[in-house]
């Protein structure tokens, strides 16, 4: 059987995806929820915020990926930096979960040859390959800053996500 670079590729963004998804599950599974939406200042992102705006960002830019702009008219990326008072931890991460469940369907359907189709975002025209390194890139910065923020609210108690240091 022959596979081609772009089913090896698809294959392998699938496969970062989920790794991403699992590397942030796994450090917000260790805070409590006052780690979880607290923020080290005023203009600092809480976990809750990065989660609730990685999932407005999949939202708009896997809803309708390959015949619509991945800016979605109705996005509101300024509110998904706001929590209300109410908003549970819960509900962010069912938001979370929509959004990973979204792009996996999304990205699962494509075929090899769709990479070199075209798409846009925010008006600027990406082959579907760019568009999905480009998503890789977004969520890994933002993994990146959830799992920093669970380990500073975490402390001593932190099991760490990856090979422990002089192991």
């Amino acid at each position: 059987m022959t596979s081609s670079i772009p089913s090896h590729y698809l294959a392998d963004a699938l496969a970062l995806f989920r790794q991403y998804q699992r590397l942030a599950e796994k450090a917000m599974t260790q805070v409590d929820d006052r780690g979880f939406f607290a923020a080290i200042d005023a203009e600092a992102n809480s976990i809750a915020i990065i989660v609730k705006h990685i999932a407005g960002n999949q939202r708009s830019r896997w809803t309708d990926f390959l015949t619509t702009d991945g800016e979605k008219p109705d996005r509101n990326r300024d509110s998904e930096f706001v929590l209300g008072p109410t908003t549970s931890r819960d509900e962010v991460m069912r938001w979370w979960l929509e959004g990973w469940a979204l792009m996996f369907r999304t990205l699962e359907a494509l075929e090899p040859g769709d990479l070199e189709r075209k798409v846009t975002i925010r008006g600027q025209e990406h082959t579907v390959l760019q568009a999905i390194q480009r998503q890789l890139a977004h969520y890994a910065y933002h993994v990146g800053q959830i799992v920093l923020l669970a380990r500073q609210s975490v402390g001593p108690g932190w099991e760490t996500l990856s090979i422990p240091k002089r192991k």
